[in-house]
């Protein structure tokens, strides 16, 4: 008989090879250039995170940039852009292009570079030289010279917040030809030279007015350029009032601290603005940017406004699916997972932890799928007690208290595999830098071993990886029955809910970018 010990791995011999390793040195599967640069454009901002440098991240995407095809490049920076909410990365591809395809950039730029902090990103971005040129050029400064044109004065007065580049530095590099004589004059106030102020927009005479005056109500401009002056209760409480969803979202301690919750009505009033479905829609609003305000609410922020921002976060969260059959949802706890969400960048680092995300989206799976089992993670499962009837927010915070261990994807797929448990759709929230469950060079990784095994006891499950940072390659390559994620926003939902009710072999996250159409309707602000 042949030695028992030497050829028992042959029963996990049609698990596919792994190809690469992880940045934690785990065996992975690589992804294609396509799925990559989709996950990196999803997850990236080209910040350090817990494995990986900005610098070795910035490389991956300029390299992966160079393998695809520029319409699936426009494609994906326009995805990333309207579905994703992200910023630098679609300003970066966008810049790509403009050494590759000036007729594809063309297509995508006013879709892509849709308000002042892109415009000023991609210029940023493009004249560093890291794309291969350190100049605008004709073609890039002709669709400058055409933002310009189309945005209107408020639009033109909040792009002027801001440096490196400003507003008024794109404006001498482009030299736009003003359409109007007040045009003209704001563009001369904009850069210091000289203009007549009877020509000036009606808000920025108003504001240059109220800055000599300091008298009647406050000008209709971007609250920063208020802020810099010195105000009184009076002024911050009309700032608040004005202000748009997400400025009153960001500046709640900063409101308290200038005296504007002592006023019981503006309270009522700004908790009515938070918990607004349709201005929270309108907002497009990362769940985790509420969990941030809630979590770092000051005392002195009224109860009222904690409980407004919780009616906004299940608006944000409405498109969590309801899943027909067994669900289980396997937060990474791990150590890892304690990296800031956008990655670590002096002065900026976000308070929100890859972990905190983890725990979101497995409390919201919880809210609408009440029968769902939670299986939090390190290097083993880790016991939590969690009440479906919490509060998305109470039950995050639970899972976020815990962990922080090694990384083991495959601990929760063993976990279900020892007790025979075979649920019909099981979602991984993690970074996917397992390590501890690392096998021998030519083998599978440890998860899809695992979910082979609970394969065979329900054929028809599937499996959805949400992959929380820029990560290139999975612990579980795509199928029909497995999914991989790049990113978390609302529409991580969408397509979960459909890959559940039907799976391709194409992944639907590529489907999604390739169906885009090039050349949408412009919207207008």
């Amino acid at each position: 008989m042949a030695n028992h010990q030497l050829f028992r791995s042959l029963r996990g011999a049609f698990i596919p090879k792994a190809t690469a390793r992880n940045d934690a040195g785990g065996v992975a599967y690589e992804l294609s250039a396509k799925a990559a640069l989709a996950r990196v454009a999803m997850t990236g901002c080209l910040t350090t995170t817990y494995y990986v440098s900005a610098e070795t991240q910035l490389e991956r995407v300029l390299e992966l940039a160079a393998k695809v095809d520029t319409d699936f490049l426009a494609k994906t920076a326009l995805h990333a852009r309207q579905r994703g909410f992200m910023k630098d990365l679609p300003a970066l591809l966008c810049a790509v292009l403009a050494t590759r395809d000036l007729d594809r950039l063309a297509e995508v730029f006013p879709h892509v570079i849709d308000n002042g902090r892109m415009l000023r990103t991609f210029v940023q971005i493009l004249r560093s030289g890291v794309t291969g040129r350190k100049s605008l050029g004709s073609a890039p400064r002709r669709l400058v010279r055409e933002w310009l044109e189309r945005a209107t004065d408020r639009q033109l007065l909040h792009a002027s917040v801001g440096n490196d580049p400003s507003l008024a530095d794109i404006v001498k590099m482009v030299h736009p030809r003003p359409s109007t004589q007040s045009r003209e004059a704001f563009y001369g106030w904009l850069i210091g030279r000289s203009y007549d102020v009877e020509l000036l927009p009606e808000n920025i005479r108003h504001f240059e007015d109220w800055k000599r005056s300091r008298r009647g109500e406050l000008p209709d401009v971007p609250f920063q350029m208020l802020t810099a002056l010195e105000l009184g209760p009076c002024e911050w409480s009309e700032i608040a009032e004005n202000a748009s969803w997400q400025t009153v979202r960001m500046n709640l301690n900063t409101f308290a601290r200038h005296g504007v919750f002592e006023d019981r009505e503006m309270v009522k009033r700004l908790a009515r603005k938070l918990a607004n479905a349709e201005a929270v829609r309108r907002a497009r609003v990362f769940p985790y940017q509420l969990m941030v305000a809630f979590l770092h609410a000051g005392n002195e922020v009224p109860h009222r406004l904690r409980e407004a921002l919780q009616d906004a976060m299940e608006v944000a969260l409405e498109n969590v699916p309801t899943i027909r059959g067994s669900v289980v949802v396997c937060p990474d706890v791990s150590g890892s997972m304690q990296c800031a969400a956008t990655g670590v960048r002096k002065g900026a680092t976000s308070k929100v932890r890859c972990v905190d995300i983890a725990g979101l989206v497995a409390a919201a799976f919880l809210r609408k799928n009440r029968s769902a089992r939670v299986l939090p993670f390190e290097r083993d499962v880790v016991e939590v007690p969690l009440n479906p009837r919490d509060t998305v927010l109470t039950n995050a915070q639970r899972l976020a208290a815990v962990g922080g261990g090694g990384t083991n994807v495959s601990a929760p797929l063993r976990w279900l595999n020892q007790r025979g448990e075979a649920p019909d759709l099981v979602v991984f929230v993690s970074d996917n830098e397992s390590w501890m469950d690392a096998r021998r060079a030519g083998y599978g990784t440890g998860m899809l071993a695992e979910w082979q095994k609970l394969k065979r006891r329900n054929s028809q499950a599937k499996l959805v990886c949400i992959d929380l940072v820029p990560n290139t390659t999975a612990q579980a390559p795509d199928g029909q029955d497995i999914l991989n994620v790049g990113g978390f926003s609302d529409h991580v939902f969408e397509v979960i809910a459909a890959f559940a009710a039907s799976g391709s072999e194409i992944s639907p996250w590529i489907q999604a970018i390739e169906s885009q159409a090039l050349n949408p309707r412009l919207k207008t602000a």
